[in-house]
């Protein structure tokens, strides 16, 4: 696949890049910091800008899928969606927060429960916005994948359960996956796509 990921600095981006290098697509990695880019096979670095509409549209041309993966508070969320509209590239892949998934068994968002941590609101609600305004967006082709709470680096195991709107809690009574894991998830949706809307990923 030829695969535009914006937000290539940050550190989901650190294991999702060498996980599409190695399967062997070709990536546009663009940020604002392109010197920063990990140097890989198929990944070429370049300058862009998650707000800027009418720069980003032309980076984005000629792909098979744009992933977004950017902090929320750090651009208009609007025009990056019309750039991605713009560009005429058929699928959009967001990795997104975990605040709405729903508490299992109910219809609440867990950033909605007692036991969501104060810290974390602000960005729960930025993402939540976004994810509000995807819905919104009837002709585009999105995916949006929330990854549980306890999301952190840890191992590649290959090993993980998929779901839909409801988070996943393992066992253990936990709900986490590592960064390595869910770059693997990441990656097989993105090969072979299998979900339209939502979905999570879990121990």
């Amino acid at each position: 696949m030829k695969v535009a990921f914006i937000g290539a600095t940050g550190e989901l981006a650190k294991r999702i890049l060498p996980e599409l290098s190695k399967r062997g697509h070709t990536v546009t990695a663009i940020s604002i910091h392109p010197e920063k880019t990990q140097q890989l096979p198929g990944v070429t670095a370049v300058m862009g800008n998650a707000s800027d509409t009418k720069g980003l549209v032309p980076l984005l041309k000629g792909h098979d899928v744009v992933v977004s993966s950017v902090r929320f508070d750090k651009y208009d969320q609007q025009a990056l969606i019309d750039a991605v509209r713009q560009s005429g590239v058929p699928r959009y892949f967001v990795c997104g927060g975990s605040g709405t998934l729903l508490a299992p068994g109910t219809q609440t968002r867990i950033m909605d429960t007692p036991q969501f941590p104060p810290a974390y609101a602000t960005f729960a609600k930025n993402a939540a916005r976004f994810f509000d305004l995807l819905q919104t967006q009837k002709d585009l082709n999105w995916t949006y994948i929330s990854p549980p709470p306890g999301f952190a680096p840890g191992e590649r195991t290959g090993k993980f359960r998929i779901g839909k709107d409801e988070l996943l809690v393992g066992a253990d009574g936990k709900a986490a996956i590592s960064y390595e894991d869910y770059a693997i998830a990441v990656a097989d949706e993105l090969e072979t796509p299998k979900h339209r809307g939502r979905f999570t990923v879990g121990y």
